[in-house]
């Protein structure tokens, strides 16, 4: 008898949801740009943190599928978003090397 798993991280449709919401994200910067001068990404900046944010949100996913209680879901998910935001830091400005400057 095979059971039906209603647990969204098991559906292979999340990989289409991660790219929609980081499209949605990245629109962010892009309607911002239309408004004010203080905020410059090239074409680059966009594919950079496109790809960054899709590869992040599809290895939470690959590790999430692995684990099946939610307080460690939670864990590694926040673990997850914090190495994203040090790497965009790291990629901006540059914390501990010169990556970004």
């Amino acid at each position: 008898m095979k059971t039906h798993n209603t647990d969204i991280i098991m559906k292979n449709q999340i990989f289409l949801w991660i790219a929609v919401v980081t499209g949605l994200i990245l629109m962010i910067p892009l309607v911002a740009m239309q408004y004010t001068n203080d905020v410059d990404w090239s074409i680059s900046d966009f594919v950079i943190m496109g790809v960054l944010m899709y590869g992040i949100g599809s290895m939470f996913v690959f590790t999430a599928r692995r684990i099946h209680t939610t307080g460690n879901r939670i864990i590694i998910g926040i673990a997850f978003l914090l190495g994203l935001l040090y790497i965009w830091a790291e990629l901006a400005v540059g914390i501990f090397t010169n990556l970004g400057s």
